[in-house]
């Protein structure tokens, strides 16, 4: 379907759910018979979620506020009783029966405001302790008022404190328009001091025992059904970089980072949603959803994202915890633009907007998603889209209120992006699991959302991918990490040089010890001489590549030493690789070597041409009119001096493969600039010399084994070869360490 496909099904799908409400709405929401009542399908997670860990705070709601003024104290505690006197869910107290968890509405509770020392100074701390303090939800009402006592200026801090399963941003607003009314009712006339406000037509009861049978009908059967197309029953889970191990979520620590869009950015996001005709709901989700992306490589995942699910006429004014979460799904493209992106969210949104209320927690239960102890089910990340960041004033008659900032330090998701945007300014709020993020990581992680939707909303046709959530510090720190050039003496790191020079200045020095013998500079330098000579005659030379199929014997640097003699590169083969891709990585050659007993388990073996390899003996064919330096297609090819520097430096110095996990395994080759590079750098950075043993233990299939062979002929020091297989026995390892005395390995 296309984007403007797209749209007009979600306008209809949008139109037909107004008609279908305005249906409903003549009949309205019955009023629920008495008795118990059941939970609503947002309230049974919540209950759940409290029976598995009484103690979190997550889903508390804290608002403080500092007092200054002539404040009536019987009157504030008498506009609480009358506020729990208008509002059933106020009054209902959870339990668990034969039938499952239900709300038990009770027509009386006792209230009384919770009084405390004054909180001089900072509040902070003791307001967080007491907003941390957990509910028991078996009780009414789950609702704490706490006064701290006149400081020495006269002002005081009204902390209100409730749980999430009784109210949720939207009805806070009322309860706080519902309290100032109160209170200014008790000022006016004492004598009414506690009495109940005019009750709401609608109860809370009466919509949870209605959404109950609604989404239990065939109707909500249909709605749960297009809810999970949409979702699929597989949804990976997302995968961020996280600081620490992942715990069960019992009582999971919060933390948060606030901040600001700058002015010009949040100009540049405003600009943007008029040419897209999309609200900044879509274009900051669009953005969340990318940098989730970056962070974790996955273009599949889900975000879970809030909503007042509010849309029929009755609801507006109930007070209880309505709040319905809707899944995102994100299938991200990286080569798609974030315009398109915008566009297809947008379609989305308002398909969304047809299904509001479905209730996540049937959707969760119907499909076969799979969930663990350690994450949240569906989604693991949030975002919250609010007109204003303090939806909920205090407005106490003679009193001025000023907000205090009160965060219970605690977690719902491992992060969660909370967004006010009022026209005047966007402001945000990272919400992050402290026990899985560190607090750098959350800030580096905001500066990455800001330069990334700066970057997005600048080039928006441009491919996602392209679009940097680099800042100007993180290039900085990049520049400095890669700002490794250094100018190395001329030769530094030229095997072939280095050794030659180390064998004029003590040619009697130990240069390799295998299991079984040991050969001097000298004694390495003629058997690599003899090799290089007999691979010359075969074709070795610049640009050719030559497999070495050798155990951890001295020949194995000999032949080492020897292919880069004859100017040719390097492909080493690992003799315990399985038979079939040993064939296949040695057909890469133009030239095979290896020894008896490996040519004999190997019969089939044969190089690019089809060939059999070279097979070394105790005394390799040497021909002294033949030099590695011979050109051997060359018919009028001469003795030339043997070669002691290495070829161009971008000439091919070795070949390694990967490790085909994925497919077949690639190439990847390197030159004599890059080896010579890295010696120089490990010779210098490790002060390696011909004081050092280094010990050769990596099957030559990875990288490490070119610099434990290399690094000894180009510093001096002395080469030790684990026999084979002692790469997989420790102990043999440490008493080679021991009896040789390794420095380095």
């Amino acid at each position: 379907m296309t984007g403007v496909g797209a749209r007009d099904a979600a306008r209809r799908a949008a139109l037909a759910r107004l008609l279908r409400e305005d249906a409903e709405a003549a009949d309205g929401i019955p009023r629920h018979a008495g008795g118990p009542a059941p939970l609503s399908f947002p309230q049974a997670r919540l209950w759940f979620h409290q029976r598995y860990d009484p103690e979190s705070p997550a889903y508390h709601s804290a608002r403080a506020f500092r007092l200054t003024g002539p404040l009536d104290v019987p009157a504030l505690e008498g506009a609480f009783r009358s506020l729990i006197a208008c509002h059933d869910v106020l009054r209902t107290a959870l339990a668990d029966t034969a039938d499952g968890p239900r709300q038990i509405l009770h027509p009386h509770v006792p209230f009384e405001l919770e009084r405390v020392p004054a909180l001089d100074g900072d509040p902070g701390a003791a307001l967080r302790a007491l907003s941390r303090r957990p509910f028991d939800l078996t009780r009414a009402p789950p609702l704490r008022a706490v006064l701290s006592e006149a400081d020495p200026a006269g002002g005081r801090v009204l902390l209100v404190v409730m749980h999430h399963i009784a109210v949720d941003a939207w009805s806070t607003a009322r309860l706080f328009r519902d309290l100032a009314q109160a209170y200014r009712a008790a000022l006016a006339d004492p004598a009414r001091i506690g009495q109940p406000l005019p009750a709401p037509r609608l109860r809370f009861v009466d919509f949870a025992a209605w959404q109950r049978a609604r989404f239990d009908g065939a109707a909500g059967s249909a709605a749960i059904a297009r809810g999970r197309r949409y979702l699929g029953d597989a949804v990976p889970a997302l995968d961020l970089p996280l600081d620490y191990p992942r715990q069960p979520l019992a009582n999971r620590p919060g933390g948060r980072v606030d901040f600001t869009l700058p002015a010009d950015l949040a100009g540049a996001v405003a600009a943007f949603c008029r040419s897209q005709a999309c609200p900044p709901f879509v274009a900051l989700l669009a953005a969340w959803q990318v940098l989730l992306a970056r962070l974790s490589s996955q273009t599949d995942f889900a975000v879970g994202v809030p909503n007042a699910a509010r849309t029929r006429p009755e609801l507006q004014d109930l007070v209880g915890f309505l709040v319905n979460t809707q899944v995102y799904r994100v299938r991200l493209d990286p080569r798609g633009s974030f315009r398109d992106l915008c566009a297809r969210l947008r379609g989305e949104a308002m398909a969304f907007l047809a299904e509001d209320d479905v209730p996540f927690e049937r959707l969760v239960a119907e499909t076969g998603i799979a969930r663990d102890a350690a994450t949240t089910p569906v989604f693991q990340a949030a975002f919250n889209f609010r007109p204003s960041r303090d939806a909920a004033p205090i407005d106490l008659a003679g009193v001025a209120a000023a907000r205090i900032d009160v965060d219970v330090a605690s977690a719902k998701f491992d992060v969660a992006l909370d967004v006010a945007a009022d026209g005047t300014g966007i402001d945000c709020q990272l919400e992050y699991d402290a026990g899985l993020i560190a607090d750098a990581t959350a800030r580096r992680w905001r500066d990455g959302f800001l330069a990334l939707l700066r970057a997005l909303v600048a080039a928006p046709d441009r491919p996602i991918h392209a679009a940097s959530a680099l800042t100007a510090s993180d290039r900085a720190v990049i520049g400095s990490a890669n700002a490794t050039a250094r100018a190395y003496p001329d030769g530094a790191g030229d095997v072939l040089a280095a050794f030659a020079d180390h064998r004029a200045q003590d040619p009697d020095a130990p240069a390799v010890t295998d299991a079984r013998t040991s050969l001097t500079r000298a004694g390495l330098d003629a058997r690599a001489t003899a090799i290089a000579r007999r691979l010359a005659r075969a074709g070795a030379r610049p640009e050719r590549v030559v497999g070495l199929l050798l155990e951890r014997t001295c020949d194995l640097p000999a032949a080492w030493l020897a292919v880069l003699r004859t100017g040719a590169a390097i492909l080493p083969l690992n003799p315990e690789l399985p038979p079939a891709r040993l064939a296949a990585l040695a057909a890469e050659a133009d030239l095979l070597l290896t020894q008896p007993e490996l040519a004999d388990q190997h019969p089939a073996l044969a190089d690019a041409a089809g060939r059999a390899p070279l097979v070394l003996d105790a005394d390799p064919d040497a021909d002294p009119d033949t030099d590695p330096d011979t050109d051997a297609d060359d018919d009028s090819a001469r003795p030339v001096r043997p070669r002691t520097r290495a070829p161009h430096p971008d000439a091919l110095a070795y070949v390694l493969h990967t490790s085909g996990s994925t497919g077949t395994p690639k190439a990847c080759a390197n030159t004599h600039a890059a080896l010579a590079n890295r010696l120089a750098w490990m010779a210098d950075h490790l002060r390696v010399g011909a004081h050092d043993t280094i010990l050769h233990k990596t099957p030559v299939s990875f990288d490490v084994a070119v610099w434990e062979i290399l690094l000894p002929l180009v510093t001096g020091a002395r080469l030790v070869l684990a026999p084979p297989g002692a790469h997989r026995d420790p102990d043999a390892i440490a008493r080679l360490i021991g009896r040789h005395a390794v420095t380095l390995l």
